[in-house]
């Protein structure tokens, strides 16, 4: 300490050297944990293992089909998906109308308004689950008896329904067909939509949706996941190939089919984000580093300011280890010191961030709680030290190198 205090102004730039690189990996590190929390938390609890599948015109004619003819996916498909597609975790046809493809009038009383109507199964909650805020969702046993019953998003129920009413058991008119509400949900914190807003849809089951549009057994699309440990590539890949047998399309038509594939989506998501991840790590053990670098050469100003000192030092019996052990000790010391105050102010600043966001009521979830992980930290702080240690190892090796007596007589 003695040694430190004779050069405050060098003590400091030196040690500010390390504080920064350590101050700004924390940031950076944390700056890139709470963009990627933002990011990843679009998708709620939606299935990142999920495929989506339509059909399309036909652009290649096919067994003596024309190009440009509109086919539809039928009833008979789903069993067909499930018997000879064993990946297929969970598969939910869905039809729909209304919303943004056209009005359609949902009325109760005097109240009315303009919602996407849902034909589902019940494992569309399994692939994107909603919260059920009152009542339940639909099950089997509504798709099996075709029963007229709507499950109701949250802005449904504030457009129809007065506050605090009880909306479930309650009936609404849908294109003037009586459906019986048994749940009201609001959706979880996901801005994955396919289909329109969930908050201003209404579920009712497929079967009798098909039966009251006279939509026969057309189904629009259909949704399914892979089995864990089955990428959902492989299932889109089969689930294409057996639909074009089943509605007779050309293997080589591109855009009969259409498709979309969360998992690669979430795939390159999460790679991008390794990738400024590997970035950060670089930049910052860089900004390390030239701090670490800075103390060495420190430590050699030192040591060969204080030649004469340590050939004193020395002729009155001190043992090299003694002089290693010195210097070593002054650069450990900055090191450790400057690289504690780095971690802890970036992890404050990162905490204040994180209370300020939590706090401002705004909707943006592009930024969300940045953090470190603590183990990461205190890796990256002992890292520190023994780069330190390394640090002051050469200028201690150097004032031990020179002779006694020639030390004296150092100017």
């Amino acid at each position: 300490m003695s040694a430190l205090k004779k050069n405050k102004l060098r003590t400091f730039f030196t040690a500010f050297g390390v504080f920064w690189g350590i101050f700004m990996l924390v940031i950076m590190l944390g700056s890139g944990t709470g963009l990627k929390n933002g990011v990843t938390s679009d998708f709620g609890d939606f299935a990142t293992n999920s495929v989506f599948m339509w059909t399309r015109p036909t652009t290649v004619p096919f067994k003596g089909l024309p190009r440009g003819r509109n086919f539809n996916f039928k009833a008979d498909d789903i069993e067909a998906l499930k018997r000879e597609i064993p990946e297929i975790e969970y598969l939910a046809p869905r039809t729909q109308t209304g919303g943004f493809r056209g009005g359609n009038n949902v009325v109760r009383g005097t109240k009315s308004g303009a919602f996407s109507i849902m034909g589902d199964y019940p494992e569309w909650n399994l692939i994107d689950p909603v919260v059920i805020d009152n009542g339940r969702f639909l099950n089997h046993a509504d798709i099996k008896e075709k029963r007229k019953v709507a499950v109701i998003g949250n802005k449904v129920n504030e457009v129809l329904f007065a506050p605090g009413e009880n909306a479930v058991g309650q009936y609404i008119q849908i294109q003037g067909i009586y459906f019986q509400v048994i749940g009201v949900f609001k959706p979880k914190n996901s801005s994955v939509n396919f289909g329109g807003d969930k908050e201003q849809s209404v579920f009712i089951p497929l079967t009798t949706f098909q039966r009251v549009y006279n939509w026969g057994d057309i189904i629009g699309w259909f949704a399914f996941t892979s089995k864990p440990g089955v990428p959902a590539s492989l299932v889109e890949e089969k689930a294409s190939a057996l639909l074009r047998r089943r509605h007779s399309v050309s293997p080589e038509d591109p855009q009969a089919i259409g498709s979309f594939n969360l998992e690669k989506q979430f795939n390159q998501m999460t790679g991008l984000f390794a990738g400024i991840n590997g970035l950060i790590w670089i930049v910052g053990i860089g900004t390390l580093l030239a701090g670490v670098i800075g103390i060495s050469n420190i430590m050699l100003v030192i040591v060969k300011e204080r030649t004469k000192e340590i050939g004193i030092q020395r002729a009155i019996g001190a043992s090299p280890l003694n002089i290693i052990s010195q210097i070593i000790t002054e650069s450990v010391f900055l090191t450790t010191f400057a690289g504690y105050v780095g971690l802890v102010i970036g992890v404050g600043i990162l905490e204040l961030v994180n209370y300020a966001l939590t706090n401002s009521g705004g909707d943006s979830n592009m930024f969300q709680n940045p953090n470190i992980d603590f183990n990461m930290a205190v890796s990256a702080l002992v890292i520190l030290v023994i780069s330190g240690a390394v640090a002051g190892l050469i200028p201690a090796r150097k004032a031990v190198s020179i002779k006694p007596i020639d030390a004296l007589r150092y100017e």
